[in-house]
């Protein structure tokens, strides 16, 4: 096999001093401080801020207005028009989330049920918030369209106990989801 040499380019002597380098990065950002010192900052004025630069001024303005329609944001569980779970408990999301922040403990549907059809349900389901880094794998994965991701970024509590949502808290904080569910339709 051939080697190959390569020669490096020739520096000018402004160009192996860094001075140059340092005034052109200071020029920038005096520029950028003296647009937003007379108020002209880009998205400034979109943003409804404080009049000083593009600073929000949290938790008083918040960035709902301005959030992306892929923005994603708290995990919750979803049930379909009928109240019923939407959930088969496949474990796929607890298999394919990274972080491993998703705990599912799978129950069955009793024979007697009018709904028997299906044979799992979750009987806990656990999303620990303090591991999650909202990628959004959870929702892909699932077959029943499940689990999403709101647009909500508010998501606190006092303790770390405070930040693991059981089933119950994701099915207040995701509400009921319109649209063919796969395990309840007769064709399948």
């Amino acid at each position: 096999m051939a080697t190959i040499k390569v020669t490096r380019p020739k520096l000018t002597l402004l160009e192996k001093l860094y001075f140059p380098s340092i005034v052109k990065g200071m020029f920038v950002t005096f520029k950028h401080a003296i647009r937003s010192l007379r108020g002209k900052s880009i998205g400034g004025d979109s943003l409804n801020t404080s009049g000083l630069g593009v600073t929000m001024q949290y938790p008083e303005q918040k960035w709902d207005d301005h959030l992306p329609e892929h923005y994603r944001g708290v995990p919750a569980l979803v049930t379909d028009e009928q109240d019923r779970e939407r959930c088969v408990s496949c474990q796929l999301c607890e298999f394919i989330c990274p972080p491993k922040a998703i705990t599912i403990i799978p129950g069955e549907i009793e024979s007697d049920d009018p709904w028997a059809k299906v044979e799992k349900r979750p009987k806990e389901f656990d999303i620990d918030m303090t591991r999650c880094i909202y990628c959004g794998m959870c929702e892909e994965v699932c077959p029943e369209q499940a689990i999403f991701l709101r647009q909500d970024y508010a998501m606190t509590g006092l303790t770390r106990g405070d930040m693991v949502n059981d089933k119950k808290r994701l099915y207040e904080i995701g509400g009921v989801r319109t649209g063919l569910v796969n395990k309840w339709n007769e064709v399948k």
